[in-house]
């Protein structure tokens, strides 16, 4: 069998670490886009040594796709893929489907590429792919520009997770021309040509020779030096370096800030955005909330912590803990707990239960951040006063009960860029397990 085409291994082996014992992870449809995919992975797997693994989602939308996930398992199984096939189950909505589907296949695809200690995901995009969304641009449609290397779009699901395009700048009739060559086959989802969905019809027009848009390129981020992670979950932003930045990349990064200081998984609309950036450019101190943030700006800094008033739209709410696994409370921090029966919730007005330690620690905090932040609790033990659960490396917090991560600085740094390669990934989180400075303290690479 040929190697695989060079351009996907050479982009394999820029983002992928060779020395790495992690499985190279494929999101494996049986379709000729991810086929092609696949074999480029196994080629790369085989010279690091390291296993391949074959993700594949079932999403029962039709009849015939338990027999479709039974071909692609024979077809990685024969590649040397181990094969993990991952159900879309439950009430699919009436409409919408398009968007629920993928939105479903990334959770599925992430969770069961942290379950297998997976941190990169390959994807099977194409510049077709490129060249469709850029034709439903150009109809009016919001359709995002996908990059060679990104951070998993679901969240909490997607934590530490990146995804990897090889064959973003590959046409897909030269894939199915090279895999032809060799003989091989592979699956054609009727759903591709159902002309009911913008992408159908925009695959058809571009057979048909319609010229499309230029594709946009994905924007790399330059927020270095514009924001600092605070170990309480908050954001601090620079304002006189912010009116000096571009406008552009000042209003993603408010965007990124809000949604990761609330632990939200959408961003916020850009027009909520765009006024907030009017207002920075104004000399005046301000409140304003975004996105479910509360954002206090004076002359020197902008500060975004969580907006504590959120909760009356479903946040913040209580969250038992399960022993020895990970949880994610209100999208902000992973807890792990060490015993059972323990429960973390908002602070909110139980400051004064709070021992001397913890209440030193409120000190350093804004305000108007505190009643949001995670406190834990026994169970059963009402008479015990509850404790903080932040990952602020001071003593006294110091518990052997309940471990606390705060996610916001690694993900603000997944979307500003930070992260290049499968190598960097999860090196912040190591660091500040150690207590030492990090890229993510600091906004930047340096």
């Amino acid at each position: 069998m040929r190697a695989a085409p060079p351009a996907a291994l050479e982009a394999l082996a820029r983002r992928l670490d060779p020395v790495s014992s992690a499985p190279v992870a494929v999101a494996f449809s049986g379709g000729g886009d991810s086929l092609a995919l696949l074999l480029a992975a196994r080629s790369f797997a085989e010279r690091s040594g390291r296993p391949l693994v074959a993700l594949h989602v079932d999403h029962r939308l039709q009849p015939a796709s338990a027999t479709w996930a039974d071909g692609a398992e024979r077809t990685a199984r024969r590649l040397g893929a181990r094969f993990v096939r991952l159900d879309w189950t439950g009430r699919k909505p009436d409409a919408g489907v398009p968007a629920a589907a993928r939105a479903a296949r990334h959770r599925l695809i992430a969770e069961a590429a942290r379950r297998l200690g997976a941190p990169v995901v390959l994807m099977g995009h194409t510049l077709d792919d490129q060249l469709e969304n850029a034709l439903m641009r150009g109809a009016g449609l919001r359709v995002g520009v996908l990059a060679d290397w990104s951070p998993s779009p679901v969240w909490p699901e997607g934590r530490g997770v990146f995804l990897c395009r090889p064959l973003l700048n590959l046409r897909r009739a030269d894939l199915r021309r090279w895999l032809q060559d060799q003989g091989l086959s592979w699956l054609d989802d009727p759903a591709n040509d159902d002309l009911r969905h913008p992408r159908a019809r925009a695959r058809r027009a571009l057979a048909g020779g319609v010229e499309p848009p230029a594709p946009a390129a994905a924007r790399p981020r330059s927020w270095a030096g514009l924001w600092r992670a605070e170990p309480w979950g908050g954001v601090a932003l620079d304002r006189p370096r912010l009116l000096r930045a571009d406008p552009g990349e000042v209003l993603r990064l408010l965007q990124a800030a809000a949604v990761c200081v609330s632990g939200a998984e959408r961003l916020s609309r850009p027009a909520r955005a765009e006024g907030l950036l009017a207002r920075l450019n104004a000399a005046q101190a301000f409140v304003a909330t975004l996105g479910g943030a509360r954002i206090e700006v004076d002359a020197d800094r902008v500060v975004l912590e969580r907006e504590a008033g959120e909760a009356a739209r479903g946040g913040l709410a209580p969250m038992v803990l399960r022993s020895g696994a990970p949880m994610v409370w209100d999208g902000r921090f992973e807890m792990t707990a060490e015993k059972p029966d323990l429960m973390v919730e908002a602070l909110r007005g139980r400051g004064a239960q709070l021992d001397a330690g913890d209440r030193a620690v409120l000190v350093g905090i804004p305000a108007a951040a505190r009643p949001a932040l995670p406190l834990w609790r026994n169970l059963d033990d009402h008479s015990s006063s509850p404790r903080l659960a932040l990952a602020i490396p001071r003593a006294h917090l110091q518990c052997n009960d309940v471990r606390c991560r705060a996610l916001c600085g690694e993900r603000l740094a997944a979307a500003g860029g930070v992260v290049t390669k499968e190598a960097e990934i999860g090196t912040n989180a190591r660091m500040a397990d150690a207590g030492l400075p990090s890229y993510v303290e600091a906004g930047s690479k340096d």
